[in-house]
């Protein structure tokens, strides 16, 4: 029997409101890119948070504490500031902070010893007059007169100011800082029993490829309207991918319509746990004792950067040859020039013929190829920009696949790579768990 609204709304659970403040005129203006507003929307998120507003704001005091102040308007459970906690004349967050909350800004005489303490550690020499020094020091030790003080990363303490029912987390502006101050703030005394009272809300992420954006919407319209609004769910295009991320709204909502959506798309979900391809390739590699390398050419090391960025990779992961010139393809993997000539460098023979010559010339298990035409210029009639062949080869066979991208030259490389993981996954599920045979063993060894 399908679900009243009255009776899914009795059944919702509550879900706390987090509300981030990015501060800075060097973000604002675009000179450097924020990462701290996607960590913090990421952790938000992850534990089951709504994320009302993100706000970049200048370095102007009277703008931070109205972004404050809309925050708490807005009813957050949580407000987050980052950044202007220096000793400059633009540092003004923490000032901003105790104008928003009507409190005054006092020396904290432990932030004072802990910034007091920072500064000699990490400041040796210094030409900077005393009193000048001893004014930085004190200007970084002023907080909100009922602050709890967050101890300093760097130099600059942060704090938790408790305003009702909302937590303010003052953060500094570097991302190292401020990651490592979060994990402090989320352990403090005044935060953690407020996020320990925050109901656990179930989060599945499906990742799918192969299919396109409209199939997945026609697929949840066919779906029980009781189980999309159990949950709430996010659709989001990735290169080469779709995410579907799905949080309760009911108890067990997300895993329900997540069984739903596999169920109509068995072969194109690759992960329910929102482990990126490049995780799902070393885990399958991982699970089978199995290593692998690549050869690219048009991707010019894509692939390899992407699978040597996760820890451990140099268990599985054996390396690659970006072979972009066509006497590297002759010389370090053994291409025939003939070949070449014959059928191009972009071509299927050629992707056959790098997969097979990196994995034998490697002692690796799996080789992947990737050649093509990334543009703008290069193509032709016949193969013209986009085009790609991606080779993988095994010990017992290797194929090829043609594709042809769309996009500019960085969005055709970064397509190529992830089509070309996508590939050696459904290869490497395909030739199942037993494994490989011993090189001598081999047929082309």
């Amino acid at each position: 029997m399908a679900h009243s609204p009255h009776r899914i709304a009795e059944a919702s659970l509550p879900v706390p409101r987090a509300h981030i403040i990015i501060t800075g005129d060097e973000v604002l203006r675009g000179h450097i890119t924020d990462r701290n507003g996607l960590f913090l929307a990421h952790w938000f998120d992850a534990h089951g948070w709504d994320l009302n507003e993100m706000h970049i704001v200048g370095d102007d005091r009277v703008r931070i504490r109205d972004a404050v102040r809309a925050g708490l308007a807005l009813g957050a459970d949580c407000i987050v500031t980052t950044g202007g906690l220096g000793v400059t004349h633009d540092d003004l967050t923490m000032a901003a902070v105790a104008d928003a909350v009507d409190q005054s800004l006092v020396l904290h005489e432990e932030a004072h010893a802990r910034v007091a303490a920072a500064t000699a550690r990490l400041t040796t020499t210094s030409i900077v007059p005393a009193e000048v020094r001893a004014a930085t020091i004190r200007k970084q030790a002023m907080l909100p007169e009922h602050a709890h003080l967050l101890a300093p990363i760097g130099t600059a303490p942060g704090a938790i100011v408790e305003v009702t029912h909302t937590r303010i987390v003052v953060l500094p502006g570097p991302p190292f800082e401020m990651q490592q101050m979060w994990a402090s703030a989320v352990a403090h005394p005044a935060f953690a029993d407020f996020i320990d009272r925050s109901p656990q809300r179930t989060r599945v992420i499906l990742r799918l490829h192969g299919v396109a954006e409209p199939e997945i919407v026609a697929a949840l319209e066919a779906i029980a309207a009781e189980k999309i609004v159990a949950v709430r769910l996010g659709i989001c295009a990735k290169v080469g991918e779709v995410e579907i991320t799905m949080t309760d709204i009911v108890p067990d909502g997300a895993t329900a319509l997540a069984s739903e959506i596999t169920g109509r798309f068995p072969d194109a979900v690759f992960t329910d746990t929102g482990a990126t391809i490049d995780e799902v390739i070393a885990e399958l590699l991982m699970s089978r004792k199995a290593r692998m390398a690549v050869a690219e050419s048009c991707t010019g090391g894509r692939v390899g950067t992407r699978l040597t960025s996760l820890p451990g990779s140099s268990d599985w992961f054996l390396g690659g040859v970006i072979s972009y010139a066509n006497s590297l393809k002759e010389q370090l993997l053994g291409v025939p020039a003939a070949l070449i000539e014959r059928h191009g460098a972009v071509s299927a023979e050629a992707a056959e013929a790098m997969a097979r010559g990196i994995r034998i010339r490697t002692d690796a298990d799996w080789g992947i190829s990737i050649t093509g035409i990334a543009g703008p210029g290069g193509g032709t009639a016949e193969k013209p920009v986009g085009t790609v062949h991606i080779g993988c080869s095994s010990p017992t066979h290797t194929t090829t696949a043609q594709y042809l991208f769309t996009g500019d030259r960085t969005l055709i490389r970064e397509r190529a790579a992830t089509q070309a993981l996508h590939v050696l996954r459904r290869e490497i599920l395909a030739a199942g768990t037993t494994d490989f045979a011993p090189k001598a063993d081999r047929p082309d060894s």
